[in-house]
């Protein structure tokens, strides 16, 4: 970059929009994924978990051994089975990493429904699927969507690295701009990664005050 070179060149932007915004786009489907699978894997996994104690520390270490290898070799590994630059090969390590962070999430929102509530339902004849639908589920709902919350600002953050086998959404922009010593696109990258992170939380915690009107309930008496 010259000396009289901005440091953002709005005159790049405007040419690069229709660009920008379908990376933006494949950013997101392949951010949002991942965690909505995750998190329909991980509520069968967790409601095991929480059933059968004995599963849970086994679960939660093979999770944890998942969650800590680099994303950058598990895309190696994927390469001959998905395909180099395909959605797949990013969301598969994604939904893995979610499932890390949701399992927990899952088994101590369980845990957090008191006893005498789980009692209460059983003696007005709840059966267990009812129970687990109409009561502890819901009870649950704010911790496991604290786990989402961190699943879905991670997976916003690491899709990113898909850009190295051709496939990361916003990410590209970030090589684009390294690789021409070109600090626009580096800087639109960064902007359009932190709002992304920052409307998806947001939306969560949305969803969180519709589906639990009981806890403001509770906190304006």
């Amino acid at each position: 970059m010259g000396d009289a070179e901005p440091l953002i060149r709005w005159d790049w932007i405007g040419r690069n929009l229709p660009s920008i915004q379908q990376q933006a786009l494949d950013h997101l489907v392949m951010a949002v994924t991942p965690v909505l699978l995750g998190l329909v894997l991980a509520l069968p996994v967790g409601l095991a978990c929480a059933r059968w104690r004995a599963l849970y520390q086994p679960t939660v270490g093979l999770m944890n051994v998942v969650y800590s290898l680099p994303s950058l070799v598990v895309f190696i590994v994927l390469l001959p089975i998905t395909g180099l630059a395909e959605r797949a090969t990013v969301i598969i390590p994604l939904t893995f990493y979610s499932l890390a962070v949701l399992i927990p999430g899952v088994v101590d929102g369980l845990a957090a429904v008191p006893d005498s509530v789980r009692q209460s339902a059983v003696a007005m004849g709840f059966k267990p699927m009812r129970r687990l639908v109409l009561v502890e589920l819901p009870i649950a709902v704010p911790v496991v969507l604290a786990g989402v919350r961190v699943a879905m600002v991670s997976s916003i953050s690491l899709v990113s690295v898909g850009a190295l086998i051709g496939r990361g959404g916003l990410g590209y922009q970030f090589i684009d701009g390294w690789q021409r010593q070109f600090y626009t696109p580096i800087i639109v990258g960064i902007v359009l990664i932190i709002l992304m992170a920052v409307l998806a939380d947001g939306l969560i915690v949305l969803a969180q005050r519709l589906l639990t009107p009981w806890a403001r309930a509770r906190r304006g008496t």
